[in-house]
């Protein structure tokens, strides 16, 4: 059982709070703080939907743009000794380090 939820291209985390007796969610992957609770699942799913909604109505009012999607450049800092060995194994795999560090990725990510 995964703890997500997708709704029009927002992905949110749900926890249960045990001192509440009470689901709650907040939206990833954005600066914004957009949360939402519920008691049951059902009504969790009602009310991502409804925050989901809420935000981009509030955003649109604004004049913001919704965050929503990452640009697919993705900077790490890492030790010189790391990067050595991770360019090389890149070389080694005959991949650039952009082509080996994105199927390392995917391959975390799956």
């Amino acid at each position: 059982m995964a703890n997500i939820l997708t709704y029009r291209g927002y992905t949110a985390t749900v926890e249960f709070d045990t001192d509440d007796m009470i689901l709650i969610g907040r939206v990833a992957g954005i600066n914004d703080v957009v949360g939402f609770h519920a008691d049951t699942a059902a009504a969790l799913v009602a009310a991502f939907h409804e925050a989901v909604d809420d935000y981009l109505d509030t955003c649109a009012r604004l004049g913001k743009k919704p965050e929503k999607e990452f640009s697919g450049n993705v900077q790490l800092r890492v030790s010189p000794e790391l990067h050595y060995r991770a360019a090389k194994a890149a070389e080694l795999a005959g991949k650039s380090l952009n082509q080996w560090g994105e199927a390392l990725l995917q391959q975390a990510t799956a």
